[in-house]
């Protein structure tokens, strides 16, 4: 049995492996070093010492052996002694007894066992694979003429960015002009009908009800005119199609602002807010819109003051609402 071969394999693992009656190895962790005068890089080691006082049965060693070759341990430790008795025979006739790849075992003249370490050993399994290197110095080499060759460069020019910069100053007022002047002519565009927006924001309602009556004014009809047409957006519902009102009729010659506060699409939904209006103190009404919309009057003016302030308050409380005029007949 190699006795050898396990106290190598331990000491991969542990750190002091002792061989009972005989002594002690011992791995001893040395970090990397650098020779910088030889310019020698070496990985890191655990070194083997041996110390011989180191001879008490731990049941490392024995305890191994009878797990790899399935002996009973008092078996394996007798192993362990006829290997010792074997080696201290051969050291006590002058002999050098070598355990490979560890080292060598001889008797000094005061008769005391002396290890000698084999060269280039290295138990440590985080350097496996690593071997020492050499790596000369550098000669001739400047720091400052390599940032002198980059300061010496020619600035990166910038020409593009200053020609980006006018294509964008010229191109800015032209896209502005194309956006704006559509707009204008949009809002400031009249055909026969009196508009004025209370409201920025002119959704579907506002134009339906105002081709409706640029097709109402060119039959001789009875105008009627949008001012504002945002939708309560929680309830109503907006319209599309024709936007000719079914308006109560009036005395002929004055102007009437009804004020709108919602179109609804079913009339039930138009009674609850008429219940709304009334629990406001309204007298609200239900005008019928040719395109089946049922829009609620919260109130009718004679002056257009009168009926902006009036808006301008049930808006707080009736988001959306807008005012609608018949003229005089």
């Amino acid at each position: 049995m190699d006795i050898k071969a396990f106290i190598r394999e331990l000491l991969f693992s542990y750190d002091c492996v002792i061989v009972p009656g005989f002594g002690g190895f011992i791995g001893n962790y040395s970090p990397a070093r650098i020779d910088r005068t030889m310019g020698t890089f070496s990985p890191p080691v655990r070194q083997i010492t041996f110390n011989r006082n180191l001879d008490h049965n731990d049941g490392l060693l024995v305890g191994k052996i009878s797990m790899a070759a399935g002996l009973n341990y008092g078996d394996s430790r007798r192993n362990v002694e006829d290997f010792v008795r074997n080696v201290r025979s051969r050291l006590a006739k002058g002999e050098t007894v070598v355990f490979d790849h560890l080292g060598t075992f001889s008797l000094n003249h005061e008769n005391s066992i002396q290890f000698e370490p084999e060269a280039n050993l290295n138990y440590y399994l985080g350097s496996y694979g690593l071997e020492s290197f050499h790596m000369g110095h550098y000669k001739g080499y400047d720091v400052r003429k390599r940032v002198s060759r980059h300061i010496d460069r020619d600035p990166v020019r910038r020409t593009s960015v200053v020609k980006n910069l006018v294509r964008a100053a010229i191109m800015i007022p032209i896209v502005a002009l194309l956006v704006i002047v559509p707009l204008k002519d949009q809002y400031s565009r009249k055909s026969g009908v009196e508009s004025v927006t209370l409201n920025p924001l002119v959704t579907a309602e506002f134009e339906n009800n105002r081709n409706a009556i640029d097709n109402d004014h060119s039959a001789n009809t009875p105008a009627v005119e949008e001012i504002s047409a945002n939708i309560t957006p929680d309830a109503p519902v907006p319209e599309t199609g024709p936007a000719n009102d079914e308006i109560p009729e009036v005395e002929t010659g004055q102007n009437v602002y009804y004020i709108i506060t919602g179109s609804f699409k079913s009339e039930e939904n138009a009674l609850s807010h008429i219940d709304l209006l009334r629990e406001e103190g309204f007298d609200p009404e239900i005008i019928r819109a040719s395109n089946g919309f049922f829009r609620v009057n919260a109130m009718k003016c004679s002056n257009i003051g009168i009926a902006i302030s009036k808006k301008d308050s049930l808006s707080r409380k009736f988001p959306g609402v807008w005012i609608t005029k018949k003229r005089p007949t």
